[in-house]
């Protein structure tokens, strides 16, 4: 709702603007103060024509507020608008009317489970490809992390009309396979007797002993004779088929489900890979040096050029990859986001090269760098080394505390900053847990509608309203208000901590309104229209819960 009034305040402002001639006049761009004293439509338009006019942005705004003010009076808006009011030194500040913030309302139970969504990426094709975790292990918090990021993401972004595609890459070649098949065949080994060193390289963990047992059950592996029978290459293909299948199974308990699933095997086979190298050769992006085949990422901006092809013949990592997204392309999306760990800095200059070499904008190509996450027990470090098989999964976190908690918990701060996940805290059935208290407010409101209706015959309504003046009644609306644009503003910075922190501060708003308004007042109209108003609360932070991947409950 706020997004409307938003929009057609530019563009009376931008009428308005006319009445100075012979200049270009700036786009206008009118935000939501974060202060409410200023108002809840802000214009800073005075201060951008300053240089232009030459003179002060107070009389310019002082200038401008009288055509604004007969435009204004001149649309339905007018009902809308308390106050436009000039502040020091040149803002236009705005004031909703109760029938202002009353328009929210009517809007939330006009839309219901659809409040909130848009249009905003007319369609837009965007494939998010995020965990891509090798199949060499279990999934860990770092992955955990990636995936509650990711799966919100395209949430948020469907929701506001792009249409947005879950992909996961699986590295099911190279070096680390090789290692993993090793480190099945090594164990093995220990199991039937046989004195063999285990390979410092190797995957170190408990699971690989699990799965060297199930390998020689499935082959009816009695002895070391037995064993030296079998390939390097089944034991390779029966390790990445055990642990996808234990990825895709955590993940699916994670609330996470991939529309795509894509194989570097059969994307990056070496066909793929010399054709590509053939077109950026023949394009002029390859040469030849020190034996090796160079790609000219410093076209690009990237610090150095990299090596595709080393001396010895075998593919660098980036090879296979610049094959990976010619493929995301060609199948027609137009915008690709990668969500990637913190070791991955150095790999976005060259990846976003490869973007460039193969004929698209580097600004087509998105890189997101979720960092790491410290999970703490009993107040003290969880220790975290996949080769060493000292970890705690994903698949830990959520059988101790939960879906829910552990999803919100990987998303309660900003993607770009380091995250301490604090297990007692995520268990804790109190105020203090984020999630809980979220969660908390929607299965209150549920319980006073309940009740309301149960007890008292009163349901919500909105036909009319005309007693929700109190401040807390319209810091709510206020709030509510703003849903659709915070969906719109994750979607631009592809950051979903713009939610969990508004659904936050819906929850506070709610419990401060409901330690100060009683609900269920003596006169029934007022309760009415406060019931109306809760309602309306329940349901965005119902529509937010569900974009975070997070239960909302009718009881707790």
């Amino acid at each position: 709702m706020f997004s409307d009034t938003r929009c057609e305040l530019q563009n009376i402002i931008s009428e308005s603007l006319k009445l100075f001639e012979g200049i270009v006049y700036p786009p206008v761009f009118i935000d939501v103060p974060a202060d409410k004293q200023h108002g809840e439509f802000s214009c800073n338009v005075a201060l951008q024509l300053s240089r232009l006019l030459k003179k002060s942005p107070l009389i310019i705004a002082q200038q401008i507020l009288p055509r604004l003010q007969e435009l204004l009076n001149a649309t339905p808006l007018k009902k809308q608008i308390s106050k436009v009011e000039i502040k020091a030194p040149g803002f236009i500040n705005f004031y909703l009317s109760p029938e202002g913030f009353y328009n929210v309302l009517y809007d939330v139970f006009g839309q219901k489970e659809d409040y909130g969504r848009s249009h905003f990426g007319r369609g837009q094709k965007f494939c998010l490809e995020f965990v891509s975790a090798n199949p060499t292990g279990p999934l860990t918090v770092a992955h955990g992390r990636q995936a509650a990021v990711g799966d919100a993401l395209v949430n948020i972004l469907q929701a506001v009309g792009f249409d947005a595609k879950r992909e996961y890459y699986v590295n099911d070649e190279g070096n680390q396979i090789n290692i993993l098949g090793r480190s099945i065949k090594a164990r093995a080994q220990q199991i039937l007797g046989q004195d063999v060193l285990f390979p410092e390289d190797a995957y170190q963990g408990d699971y690989i002993r699990v799965m060297a047992q199930l390998f020689m059950e499935q082959h009816s592996i009695k002895n070391l004779a037995h064993l030296e029978q079998r390939s390097e290459g089944e034991f390779r293909e029966f390790g990445v088929k055990y642990l996808m299948d234990m990825i895709k199974k955590d993940l699916e308990d994670f609330g996470v489900y991939f529309d795509i699933w894509s194989y570097q095997s059969t994307i990056a086979n070496p066909k793929a890979i010399e054709q590509v190298l053939v077109d950026l050769r023949d394009k002029g992006f390859i040469y030849d040096s020190e034996g090796a085949s160079w790609f000219k990422s410093t076209l690009w901006g990237d610090d150095k050029d990299r090596v595709v092809r080393k001396s010895d013949g075998q593919y660098t990592y980036l090879t296979p990859d610049i094959v990976y997204h010619k493929d995301k392309f060609a199948r027609g999306f137009t915008r690709i986001v990668n969500i990637l760990g913190p070791d991955h800095h150095g790999y976005i200059p060259r990846i976003k090269a490869a973007a460039g070499a193969l004929g698209h904008s580097v600004d087509d190509l998105d890189i997101l760098i979720v960092q790491l996450a410290t999970i703490y027990r009993d107040g003290r470090e969880v220790s975290m080394s996949t080769r060493k098989g000292e970890f705690i999964s994903v698949r830990e976190v959520i059988d101790e505390v939960g879906r829910d908690a552990a999803r919100f918990f990987f998303l309660m701060r900003q993607s770009s900053a380091h995250l301490e996940f604090d297990l007692e805290l995520a268990k804790k059935q109190s105020s203090e847990n984020p999630v809980y208290y979220i969660q908390y407010a929607h299965a209150r409101i549920y319980s006073i509608i309940r009740k309301a209706h149960d007890d008292l015959q009163v349901s919500p309504k909105i036909q009319d309203l005309k007693y929700l003046k109190e401040p807390e009644e319209m810091d709510l609306m206020r709030k509510i208000g703003l849903y659709p644009d915070i969906l719109i503003s994750c979607a631009r910075t592809l950051e979903p901590f713009g939610l969990v922190r508004y659904l936050q501060e819906v929850a506070a708003a709610f419990h401060k309104f409901y330690d100060s308004c009683r609900v269920l007042d003596e006169n029934k109209e007022i309760s009415v229209e406060r019931l109306a108003l809760i309602e309306a609360v329940r349901i965005v932070l119902g529509n937010g819960l569900r974009l975070l991947g997070v239960s909302a409950p009718q009881k707790m």
